[in-house]
């Protein structure tokens, strides 16, 4: 009998049609097989669509300067209301099912609120329940903390608790559902011709995710990638009627030696690139005539550092002969007036002469793990954008991506172009 834990996003659960339709496609996975086995299912779901942002705005209402541990015990209520009403269809359509809020298995978490890590799950009576053949339906986002507080784990966390359910209970595999079918080579709306990949290895979809591509979040990936937690993303946005996931053909994320597996035994070719992203939420700062010396650069970044803003790509210039130097960096577009704040702050100590800041920018990446036996990749990416006259503003790099920052008008004349260039595009 396998594990399998479902996990259904806002635009899935947005209204009692679509979860109705979220519980048709949760009872297809839970009835019998032809062999007579069934599957023991855990559903991790999120609030309805706009129904965070919603709660959100009746928090800072009530009072601007928020408690954050009340903020959580409003804004978790939206994943309360989609788990009953979900276990409340599923008993309509014949199933046995029932809700488990974050502090009935409990979800323990720690740090702070609204921001809140998963530490451990205590699952026996969770596991005790689906062998018995109850369907399990769980908020995501939330947990308790050590005082027993309810916490909620930030922007996405339902993807990183279906993750952690499925760690605790060592389920066979995470099926996230979303309003997409799988993990395309880039944006679809953007490129007609993209393709949807079989499978990803988790290096690369924590790239992906991290660069722009929207399809899991970050956060989730690097557990399922630690705890080896086998993730398929598949559509909730099918047929009545239609076969539960075993037989659709999602994506699934998988660990390095599943990959040269499934490459061996011809069910995947091998890919210099596996996908292209791209990311418009990013801004650049650029302070002029830096203090050429040591410490210069730390007294820009620790500030930063402090305040949680995270730094993209750093540009410093050669020394100049007086001694000065400008130094360019990225943060998210959400954190440019603070950071712009903090530095102004800091004018004396660091010692810089202007900060321009431009917003209209976009980050371009291309991702895959066939850059690490292979050359050329950054040279052809460099050499097409180039040919299509987009000037590069930025690069930074890792093992395997190389991102550029361009204008923000480029993004979609880029992201076709590199599609094409590295010959991604679907044949008709």
């Amino acid at each position: 009998m396998a594990r399998i834990v479902m996990k259904f996003g806002g635009t899935s659960m947005a209204g009692t049609e679509r979860i109705r339709r979220v519980a048709s496609i949760v009872r297809a996975q839970a009835a019998p097989k032809p062999d007579g086995t069934r599957d023991s299912v855990a559903v991790v779901v999120s609030a309805m669509a706009g129904e965070t942002d919603r709660l959100v705005n009746f928090c800072r209402e009530a009072n601007p300067l928020y408690d954050p541990a009340e903020y959580d015990v409003v804004v978790a209520s939206g994943e309360q209301v989609t788990s009953g009403l979900l276990a409340l269809t599923l008993q309509s359509l014949g199933c046995k099912a029932r809700s488990w809020l974050g502090w009935q298995l409990p979800i323990q978490t720690i740090e702070a609120h609204a921001k809140a890590r998963i530490d451990k799950i205590d699952a026996p009576g969770l596991i005790a329940a689906m062998e018995a053949g109850e369907i399990a339906v769980i908020p995501g986002f939330q947990g308790v903390s050590e005082d027993d507080r309810v916490t909620t784990l930030g922007r996405g966390g339902s993807d990183t608790s279906a993750v952690a359910v499925a760690a605790a209970i060592r389920a066979d595999r995470c099926d996230i559902y979303t309003d997409v079918d799988g993990v395309y080579t880039t944006d679809p709306r953007i490129v007609a011709k993209a393709k949807k990949q079989k499978a990803v290895t988790y290096e690369e979809m924590l790239e992906l995710a991290s660069v722009g591509a929207k399809v899991l979040q970050t956060r989730s990936v690097g557990l399922a990638m630690k705890e080896g937690v086998r993730v398929q993303v598949l559509s909730s946005f099918i047929g009545e009627g239609a076969p539960p996931a075993d037989d659709l053909p999602g994506t699934m994320i998988v660990s390095d030696a599943e990959m040269d597996e499934l490459v061996e035994n011809g069910l995947m070719e091998r890919q210099l690139v596996t996908g292209i992203a791209h990311d418009k939420n990013e801004a650049k700062i650029i302070l002029t005539r830096v203090p050429d010396r040591p410490g210069a650069v730390a007294n820009i970044f620790e500030p930063l550092a402090a305040a949680s803003i995270n730094v993209d790509m750093i540009i410093q210039n050669v020394g100049r002969d007086k001694g000065e130097t400008d130094v360019t960096f990225t943060v998210p577009q959400s954190d440019l007036a603070r950071a712009q704040a903090l530095l102004e702050d800091r004018r004396d100590a660091i010692g810089f002469n202007r900060i321009i800041t431009d917003s209209k920018i976009a980050k371009i990446s291309v991702v895959g793990v066939g850059m690490k036996s292979h050359a050329g990749v950054a040279s052809t990416m460099f050499r097409s954008l180039s040919d299509r006259g987009i000037n590069i503003q930025a690069i930074s790099t890792s093992e395997i991506k190389v991102s550029v920052m361009i204008d923000e008008d480029e993004t979609e004349l880029a992201v076709r172009v590199l599609h094409t260039a590295y010959g991604l595009d679907a044949k008709d």
